[in-house]
């Protein structure tokens, strides 16, 4: 297993990180994975074995079970590991027990804390904007917390480009800490992020933790074209994240490719074409079967040759959009030639 610098942070990361948004299956999310707590202990020891350091779960994961299992999953190993959750979901019927105020934040914090059987939060995530909240007051009750010593580190999800800028300018405007990495959607087959958000994260030394990196399962190699899949798989009851299926399925047969001639699956191309990713921190697995997560773990080993990582990028290549193109060609030929010899 391979270790990053999560962000500016001198915390050091495996570059696959555990996944429980499977673990519970309560409400709305027992679409996702029903994985009860003996199924959740053999998960959370077999990637302890295989070198992971970092587990990422949220509060509003099964309504807060999650976080429970996991937290119980742990037990004494939990100083061995990097803890993450999230914050922002809603967590009650209460008009203040969702969203980004000091007040939910607070509660969230100590509840998440008590859920999880710990004492601290190694990186305590935001889960999206918030459009009513001032983003001043979601950072200083974030700053307050690390002083507090319940939480270690910062970080985000979901923020749009001019969000995630403006959050660091207030950070240094107003000596808070900042948040060091984003957690965001980003696959072979969706790469969006690239149009403004690596740009950020690359100028200003931020991690990229990877969500959804199989979209959902749709690149795992299981479905055609018709959408048709295995039975009790996520996307045939869960048809997310939303992806452009043309382009997807296109790379799948490019990967498809790739992956019978190293004698692999699919999924684990989709997994190691991130792993190659330069701005990529750590990759966000989950699994309902050990036989899963014993696949997407190999990923890590899996090495893409120039002429694989040529092909998928050809493939999967964004549709050039304005300024993207104009901001291309200007960037060309900004050195003078040398002058010729007379």
């Amino acid at each position: 297993m391979k270790y990053k610098q999560l962000g500016k942070t001198g915390l050091l990361v495996s570059e696959l990180c555990f996944g429980t948004m499977t673990f519970g299956g309560k409400g709305f999310w027992s679409a996702i994975g029903q994985q009860p707590q003996e199924a959740a202990d053999k998960l959370v020891g077999r990637v302890l074995e295989a070198g992971v350091n970092f587990i990422d779960t949220a509060d509003v994961y099964s309504e807060g079970e999650s976080e429970k299992m996991l937290g119980k999953a742990l037990g004494n190993r939990r100083k061995d590991v990097v803890l993450a959750t999230k914050v922002f979901g809603r967590m009650g019927p209460g008009p203040n027990q969702t969203g980004l105020s000091r007040g939910h934040i607070m509660q969230a914090v100590e509840d998440s804390l008590n859920r999880l059987g710990t004492d601290y939060i190694d990186l305590y995530q935001i889960h999206g904007f918030d459009a009513i909240t001032p983003m001043e007051e979601t950072l200083r009750a974030l700053d307050d917390l690390v002083h507090a010593g319940k939480v270690r580190y910062i970080g985000c999800s979901n923020l749009a480009a001019w969000q995630l800028m403006k959050s660091l300018w207030l950070s240094d405007k107003y000596n808070l800490y900042r948040f060091e990495s984003l957690q965001a959607y980003y696959t072979v087959a969706g790469r969006d992020l690239e149009r403004d958000i690596v740009p950020v994260l690359q100028d200003q030394n931020l991690g990229l933790l990877v969500w959804s990196p199989l979209a959902g399962g749709l690149l795992s190699g299981k479905f055609d074209r018709e959408g048709t899949g295995p039975a009790g798989a996520r996307r045939v009851d869960f048809d997310f994240p939303p992806i452009e299926k043309e382009r997807a399925f296109n790379t799948v047969d490019v990967m498809r490719d790739i992956a019978r001639d190293k004698n692999v699956s699919v999924a684990r191309i989709a997994l190691a074409w991130l792993l190659h990713q330069q701005v990529v921190t750590s990759v966000i697995i989950g699994a309902k079967t050990p036989e899963q997560l014993a696949d997407n773990l190999a990923a890590s080993d899996t090495k893409l040759s120039n002429a694989d990582l040529d092909s998928l990028q050809t493939v999967s290549e964004l549709p050039a959009e304005y300024p993207g193109w104009m901001l291309k060609t200007q960037s060309t030929n900004r050195f003078p030639e040398s002058p010729q010899d007379d």
